[in-house]
């Protein structure tokens, strides 16, 4: 992932405001606290977008903005 999709994916959270939680993108992942889940995927990114281990990460980023933009 780019630096740039990164920030077409913070720009688009951050446009679509603060989501009421509890989120859940899955069986096993449940989204209690909207703005620690964002700082915590997003930062990571930031850092180092090429890292493998950061995969999960750009999922269920794109998870959640599939969730939203069905549900606007």
């Amino acid at each position: 992932m780019t630096i740039q999709e990164i920030q077409q994916l913070e720009d688009f959270f951050a446009q679509a405001g603060k989501q009421q939680v509890p989120i859940y993108l899955n069986e096993a992942t449940v989204i209690t606290d909207y703005d620690h889940f964002l700082e915590s995927h997003l930062m990571p990114l930031k850092l180092n977008p090429d890292a493998k281990v950061n995969q999960p990460l750009i999922h269920r980023l794109k998870m959640l903005k599939l969730l939203i933009e069905s549900n606007v």
